[in-house]
């Protein structure tokens, strides 16, 4: 920081205006000392709209009572935040509850640095003003910037004041007018981070958020009342939820519903329903009222390359963006896509909301994609989409390595996929990634992308099954078997009946995944595809053994195992073989299963296959407990758990804790409910409803 030397140096009397060149700033000090004390309270009126906040409210008062403790510098907080978070409102709230710790004044200046309508206020300007409402008189101002600055450094260097420099364009804007002594407080609002004027000055960084939907709620109700709140609940709901926490929008819509008290909320709520629309419905025809204008000036101070960027990320689908995804999505290199998510993120465009993932507001992504150029757009997702191909195709083979491999797209240039190091890098990719994948997967299908759209859905197929997300699971098969149809290769349409029969089996849409599946042998028949046709057979098992139709399952599993040996598929033989086993077991012939689902374990065992090996013991856990011994079948219930765990497969853990506790209940009833307890948990989390009311009825039948 500049110390007040400085201001008493820069000024000598060769340099000063008509009036005061035969005097030096410490003639000027002594002559304000001699008038009357002049108390600036220039700080505009605080909104009587300010809701919540508590968190940076206490941020602000703590930075300031530790501060002041210490005694040994000014005392610095920095605000930043997108445009219309309430960054100026949060500032000058705080600094009205805190009035009366400043009694020597309060500065205030807007300095306009992101007005698109004029330039940032120059810094000189913003001193001169600031001398004026300290009493200054204008024949003791000097004419040298430099000296004016030092001149107001002096005035307030003894002085208990708060400053409040609004709207800054960065920490260089407003270094000149940071004071040199330890007891004022200045408060700096700006889209920017402010890194400088943190790194430099050793400012406290307060990031202003959106608000939540509680204090969204708060802040409609105080303009339009409880009462008419109450009255269109529904309505206030979606409106909270269109303007996503920003401030500008919500007292938009509060202001239109003013100036409308006959227009019901849900005409509003309609008309910010549609994204097409919704920015337009968020202006009221003033600059300052309309959020599309207050984003255009941030976006007015990019450079062409960062615009470029900017509008890229708002037609990325998915709730974020890793920097990865980012560099293949802009077609540039990571350390250059860095380097300019940096400048997004400094000016609050964008936030890093974790390690190199990036997060843009729902209304400035809006914003963003409105920008776009259609043949740079399209490039970009293309890019993207092949990103998510090759990426969560390596993931899905390092998660399960007897996964058969697909060919993919050709990479295209500036696509880069990521480079997995082992299997739990591929699984926190998989699971940070899903949502993402997802969009991506749904953006494909609208843009008739087949080959990307089968591919994501077929990658993302071990990790939504694993997780329990059965409904994302459907969907993903229902968008993969329409993109078949239009894909050369037979086989791929026989998988995507394959898993969506599969996928309604698991839903308990019984109908529907008779239909897939036998809509897939017939076609996988048609065709010559045996591997298809056997893998289709093992599904129709699992259909009807959701029907506790044994017998019709056994059948399927043994045409299944014959195809495989026709084809010589030893690993799925084998998967195969504990699925007989385990429908004879619910025949009742447990002798036979037991003797089956022991050669299947041995096959998995020596090929290293955890994820059968964990299935077949528990289909032998079940034999066990049914052949009354309990000790063994816990015991290997709880081998397979422990395989299921370290798999990561979260939706047959959950199947193998219902088990369990149905085996340890007899001898020790609280560890039979500790185990449905759990069992519980995770069927909730998966959605798996039918599961989670039979598991909730046993906790409750057992004392």
């Amino acid at each position: 920081m500049v110390g007040t030397s400085e201001g008493q140096n820069v000024i000598r009397g060769d340099v000063l205006g008509n009036a005061v060149q035969a005097r030096d700033i410490g003639t000027i000090v002594l002559e304000q000392a001699g008038r009357p004390s002049v108390v600036p309270q220039q700080l505009p009126a605080a909104s009587s709209l300010f809701t919540g906040r508590e968190a940076e409210l206490e941020r602000l008062t703590a930075v300031l009572e530790h501060e002041l403790g210490k005694g040994s510098t000014v005392v610095i907080s920095a605000l930043a935040g997108a445009g219309g978070i309430g960054k100026t409102w949060l500032a000058l709230h705080w600094a009205h509850l805190h009035q009366d710790r400043f009694p020597d004044g309060q500065l205030f200046v807007d300095l306009r640095g992101f007005d698109p309508s004029d330039d940032p206020m120059p810094p000189h300007e913003a001193v001169r003003g600031f001398l004026d409402a300290l009493g200054v008189a204008s024949d003791s101002i000097p004419a040298e910037p430099s000296a004016q600055v030092g001149l107001y450094r002096s005035l307030v260097a003894t002085r208990q004041m708060l400053i409040v420099l609004d709207n800054a364009r960065d920490s260089d804007h407003i270094t000149s007018l940071l004071p040199g002594g330890s007891r004022c407080t200045v408060l700096v609002t700006s889209r920017d981070q402010m890194a400088g004027l943190i790194a430099r000055h050793s400012a406290q960084p307060v990031t202003v958020k959106e608000l939540d939907e509680q204090q969204s709620h708060a802040l409609l109700a105080r303009r339009l009342g409880e009462a008419r709140l109450a009255g269109e609940p529904a309505a206030v709901a979606e409106l909270v939820l269109s303007c996503a926490g920003l401030p500008l929008a919500l007292s938009i819509v509060a202001g239109r519903a003013i100036l409308d008290p006959h227009v019901p909320l849900a005409e509003l709520a309609a008309e910010l329903r549609d994204t097409a629309t919704r920015l337009q419905a968020l202006d009221e025809g003033t600059p300052t009222s309309s959020l599309e204008t207050v984003l255009s000036w941030s976006y007015r101070a990019l450079t062409p390359e960062q615009a470029t960027v900017f509008a890229l990320l708002g037609a990325a689908p998915g709730p974020d963006i890793s920097l990865p995804a980012a560099a293949s999505l802009t077609g540039t290199p990571e350390p250059q896509t860095r380097t300019i998510l940096r400048s997004l993120e400094r000016v609050s465009l964008i936030k890093q909301h974790a390690p190199q993932r990036y997060q843009m507001h729902d209304l400035v992504r809006l914003y963003a994609a409105r920008h776009t150029e259609p043949t740079a757009e399209a490039q970009g997702l293309r890019r993207l989409a092949t990103f998510a191909c090759h990426t969560t195709h390596a993931a899905d083979l390092l998660i399960a390595p007897s996964h058969t491999p697909i060919k993919l797209d050709e990479l295209v240039p500036g696509c880069v996929p990521r480079q997995l190091a082992d299997r739990d890098d591929a699984w926190t990719y998989l699971t940070t990634e899903r949502a993402n994948l997802m969009a991506t997967l749904q953006l494909a299908a609208k843009k008739g992308w087949d080959s990307a759209v089968w591919q994501l859905a077929w990658a993302l197929t071990t990790v939504q099954l694993r997780q329990g997300h059965l409904q994302d699971y459907q969907t993903a098969w229902k968008a993969g078997l329409a993109a078949s149809q239009h894909l050369p290769d037979v086989r791929l349409r026989t998988r995507a009946y394959r898993h969506c029969g599969r996928a309604a089996a698991l839903l308990g849409q019984h109908d529907d995944a008779l239909h897939h599946l036998q809509d897939g042998i017939s076609w996988a028949q048609e065709h010559g595809d045996q591997l298809g046709e056997a893998h289709t057979h093992r599904a129709l098992a699992v259909a009807w053994d959701q029907r506790n139709e044994y017998q019709k399952a056994l059948e399927h599993s043994e045409r299944a195992l014959r195809l495989y040996e026709d084809v010589g598929d030893p690993a799925s033989s084998a998967h195969a073989l504990n699925e007989i086993g385990w429908y004879t077991a619910q025949i009742g012939d447990l002798d036979h299963a037991h003797k089956h689902c022991t050669d299947a374990l041995a096959q998995c065992r020596s090929r290293q296959d955890r994820s059968g090996e964990a299935t077949t013991l528990l289909s032998l856990g079940y034999i066990a407990h049914h052949t009354g011994d309990t000790d063994h079948a816990v015991n290997t219930y709880q081998h397979s758990l422990s395989l299921y765990r370290e798999l990561g497969d979260a939706a047959s853990e959950a199947n193998a804790l219902d088990l369990l506790g149905d085996a340890i209940q007899a001898q020790d009833k609280a560890a039979a409910r500790e185990a449905w307890k759990q069992a519980l948990e995770l069927f909730q989390s998966q959605y798996r409803t039918k599961d989670a009311d039979r598991v909730r009825l046993k906790i409750s039948t057992v004392s």
